[in-house]
């Protein structure tokens, strides 16, 4: 599954899965409330329209180590996205993710978050990946945990995980 705008080295594919970056006509269509008929029928979730906003003012999160489309192998559909906040700061990289309701409960957010943290602590001076999640989103917290990524701090009603090369190291 590759096409004229994201070569097939920038996509990731998993079990159940594709990873691959967004092009801005796809971001334009989002922000044009667009249906395109590759997606789930809930897609995109405001997530998306946050990230779709996001990636005119952000030219490297449409590149190999920014935000990508999860596509639902089985059936083509694009069912949420996930993305690294590129470039690294001191070495981290942040992670963010998110899965259209209809698809929830199927552990599509624990493989592509495993796919791309896996990825991302190839990229050159990256040496963890961060999250931060709300402590009112369980099934968030969950997702990380079932990812291996540790609880290192919380603040006020956040927690902040992270997973580093050692850590991937280890398993």
């Amino acid at each position: 599954m590759s096409s004229s705008t994201s070569a097939p080295r920038d996509q990731l594919t998993t079990e159940h899965l594709v990873l691959r970056p967004w092009t801005m006509a796809e971001a334009t269509a989002v922000l044009d409330d667009t249906r395109w008929a590759q997606w789930a029928d809930d897609f995109p979730a405001e997530g998306d329209r946050v990230i779709a906003g996001l990636l005119g003012q952000n030219p490297a999160w449409l590149g190999e180590h920014g935000h990508r489309l999860i596509i639902e192998r089985d059936s083509g559909l694009v069912v949420g996205s996930i993305g690294l906040f590129w470039p690294p700061s001191e070495g981290i990289l942040e992670i963010g993710y998110g899965i259209v309701a209809s698809r929830r409960g199927r552990g599509y957010a624990t493989e592509a978050t495993e796919a791309l943290t896996e990825f991302a602590l190839t990229a050159p001076d990256v040496h963890t990946v961060s999250a931060s999640v709300e402590l009112s989103n369980p099934s968030s917290i969950h997702v990380l945990e079932k990812a291996g990524f540790h609880r290192w701090a919380t603040e006020e009603n956040t927690a902040r995980f992270r997973l580093t090369s050692q850590d991937r190291d280890q398993r």
